[in-house]
């Protein structure tokens, strides 16, 4: 059932649950649908002004929402793809040089922007502004063909401008439709997600709320104090989060536990056993369910308590994916043979808009991959290596840096740690770190635990402390700023070896 579809349902049928709230902001599905309703409106009033079409060349209308975690987003997003309409994601957060690049890239024929509490709508080719009401009126919700566009998201590239990435409707459909059972999401499950909207995890965690008829809670900014407040005040259910989040809530927690957690789903990153541990005191009534995934191919894998969870596990195949590890010739490998990882699923997206840069998505027949590597063992887990474009080859060795970062992580006392590769004039590269410690950090523990864990090829050759790390909005380590610390001899990083 289409998303516009399922909001119309569940305004009619249940008008006064509540469906999407914003800090001191609450929509009922009943308020959500209307507003949605009046956006659309104003959308298609606004689209029949402009006097240049978007880059998907009629295939739909482009509407680029531009407003961050607004108590608005969710009729936007609603209005934004309902019938032929497609959104486009662009955060708020990044630079307005980047953003005005994204906006060149598409051509949107509206963009929709923050206004205080209301929004308004631009038509870039008509060099007109619309306040929110500026057309008194209301459009049907309608659901879309399944084969339309009606999802632009960006991921980085491999030089750090995003990329923008296409979806149809189909693929979410199935999504939500599997999602739903595997999860275990109903009308009760009150979810609480923190991260920004314009990023794939919370969307998502959006949309498979108001599908499923229950109520989502977001956050302008996350503030771990105000969030467990939030959790025990609306009684929630759900978590969904990055694991630098729930490590913060945990903290925070301070040895408290908060019992009507029953479900958290973790990604982005890999949980340690420590987050393991401090979760399980915090919410002990909760099942942690980690997904790897990619904004190009949707769900890969997917683990739970009873699974393996080893330093690269990162689970067994989503429902309705098929996994494949091939070689460069794009050859099958056998079990335990590292390779790049290949998804065949019908969640995956229409990929790149535009030529991308050459790197990252690719097909190769039904197959998928975005260029992660790793292997199967004999009880069909996927083991993550690391990303191709992220290797760094240090005196003939080819490191991965994801598989470094994730033994740093398991050491008592390292908070967050960003693993890379500096130039070297004999090395080619050589390998680096900044850490994050906590006030157990014991730094003759640390060296004892890599002699252990790692070869010595890869320790890394130059080791920072960062008492707090840079974090971009998602709660990921901000790598482009760290990089400029180093080159700048920053005050924040104390020199370990």
């Amino acid at each position: 059932m289409p998303l516009s579809s399922a909001i119309a349902v569940h305004a009619a049928e249940r008008p006064h649950a509540p469906a999407f709230r914003m800090e001191d902001r609450l929509f009922c599905f009943e308020e959500l649908s209307a507003d949605a309703c009046r956006l659309l409106y104003t959308i298609e009033r606004s689209a029949a002004r402009a006097t240049q079409r978007s880059v998907l060349s009629g295939r739909a209308r482009l509407i680029a929402l531009e407003i961050g975690n607004h108590p608005l987003f969710a009729a936007a997003f609603i209005a934004a793809t309902a019938g032929g309409n497609c959104a486009a994601l662009i955060d708020p957060h990044l630079p307005e040089a980047t953003r005005r690049r994204m906006k060149a890239q598409l051509r949107p024929e509206i963009v929709i922007l923050p206004d205080g509490d209301l929004l308004r709508l631009e038509v870039p080719s008509a060099g007109q502004s619309h306040a929110l009401d500026a057309f008194a009126g209301s459009s049907p919700l309608q659901g879309g063909d399944g084969a339309e566009p009606f999802l632009v998201v960006f991921t980085s590239g491999t030089t750090g401008e995003p990329k923008a990435i296409v979806r149809d409707r189909r693929s979410w459909r199935i999504s939500l439709e599997t999602g739903q059972s595997f999860f275990g999401i109903g009308p009760e499950t009150t979810t609480y997600a923190p991260g920004p909207l314009a990023h794939g995890l919370t969307l998502y965690a959006l949309a498979e709320c108001l599908w499923a008829g229950a109520e989502f809670i977001g956050a302008r900014h996350f503030d771990p104090h105000q969030a467990l407040n939030e959790i025990a005040e609306r009684n929630v259910k759900r978590l969904v989060l990055v694991p630098t989040m729930l490590r913060r809530l945990c903290a925070e927690a301070r040895g408290l536990a908060w019992n009507s957690v029953e479900k958290i789903t973790v990604a982005g990153a890999k949980l340690t056993p420590g987050d393991r541990q401090a979760a399980d005191r915090t919410f002990p009534s909760a099942a942690v369910t980690e997904y790897y995934g990619a904004s190009e191919l949707g769900f890969i894998t997917v683990s739970g308590a009873a699974d393996r969870h080893g330093p690269t596990a990162v689970g067994r195949a989503f429902p309705g994916v098929r996994l494949a590890i091939l070689d460069d010739h794009d050859t099958a490998l056998p079990q335990g043979e590292t390779g790049t990882i290949f998804v065949e699923s019908e969640l995956i997206s229409d990929g790149y808009m535009g030529d991308g840069d050459g790197a990252g998505f690719r097909r190769q027949g039904p197959l998928a991959t975005v260029g992660d590597l790793g292997f199967l063992d004999a009880e069909g887990t996927l083991h993550l290596i690391g990303r191709a474009g992220g290797m760094v080859l240090s005196g003939g060795n080819n490191i991965y840096p994801s598989e470094v970062e994730t033994v740093i992580m398991a050491v008592a006392g390292v908070e967050a740690v960003h693993v890379f590769g500096l130039e070297h004039p004999d090395l080619g590269s050589e390998l680096a770190a900044i850490i994050q410690p906590n006030g157990s950090f014991d730094p003759a523990a640390f060296a004892r635990h890599l002699a252990d864990a790692l070869p010595r090829y890869k320790h890394p050759r130059k080791i920072w402390l960062c008492r707090q790390m840079p974090m971009t909005a998602s709660g990921k380590v901000a790598v482009k700023e760290l990089r400029q610390w180093i080159a700048e001899e920053h005050p924040a990083l104390e020199r370990l070896i």
